[in-house]
């Protein structure tokens, strides 16, 4: 009898070890790699001062938020998870991108350079939805503003953007890494005429 009862122990043991085993956490980045960004082309004339993010709070967790379906159905992944809280990723990942794309500096926290003009640059966001193999879509409003001249005029924006998305966490995080870098586009642009000309306009409201 006693080899049958250390038998079913061993197996009780391996059992609860199965079963309390966890998959790994994956962790993911909103930077895009960097030989995916494209050179500069002149140098923008100013530098620029990325402020904190505003995200929903829904979304700024540790752990990748997605859509179930089309009802609005969200699910919370607790094995796919942001590297760092999720407004300082797409801070982060917006300045970046502006950064290489207009060849300028961003002095959030530093002295500013000389006499150069100062735009600052505020983001919301509204909506970060992701249906993973399928779609990410992003909805956001920005703001402009000349630092140094506090209470001046300010250009307000707003922009939708969409991405395909293929199987996979990895590919779905890469979606959204394009959808930031195409809102980054957006604001550099703005940023550029806007500067230029305090009577301009902001750009397309939608982007494909």
């Amino acid at each position: 009898m006693i080899r049958p009862i250390r038998f079913c122990l061993l197996a009780m043991a391996l059992g609860l070890a199965a079963c309390t085993a966890s998959a790994p956490v994956r962790h993911y980045t909103l930077l895009t790699p960097q030989g995916a960004i494209q050179p500069p082309g002149a140098p923008a004339r100013f530098v620029i001062e990325v402020l904190p993010v505003s995200v929903p709070e829904y979304l700024n967790q540790p752990q990748l938020v997605v859509r179930q379906d089309d009802s609005g159905t969200l699910a919370v992944l607790d094995d796919e998870r942001w590297l760092g809280p999720l407004d300082e990723e797409i801070r982060n990942a917006l300045s970046a991108q502006l950064v290489d794309d207009l060849g300028t500096q961003d002095v959030a926290g530093l002295s500013w350079p000389g006499d150069a003009q100062v735009i600052r640059v505020k983001l919301q966001i509204r909506r970060l939805d992701a249906w993973p193999g399928k779609r990410v879509q992003l909805e956001a409003g920005w703001t402009l503003a000349d630092a140094r001249k506090p209470g001046n005029a300010r250009l307000v924006c707003h922009g939708r953007f969409e991405e395909a998305a293929s199987d996979g966490y990895p590919a779905l995080v890469q979606a959204q890494q394009r959808l930031i870098a195409a809102l980054a586009r957006q604001i550099g642009q703005d940023a550029t005429t806007w500067s230029a000309s305090p009577q301009a306009k902001c750009g397309l409201s939608k982007a494909p």
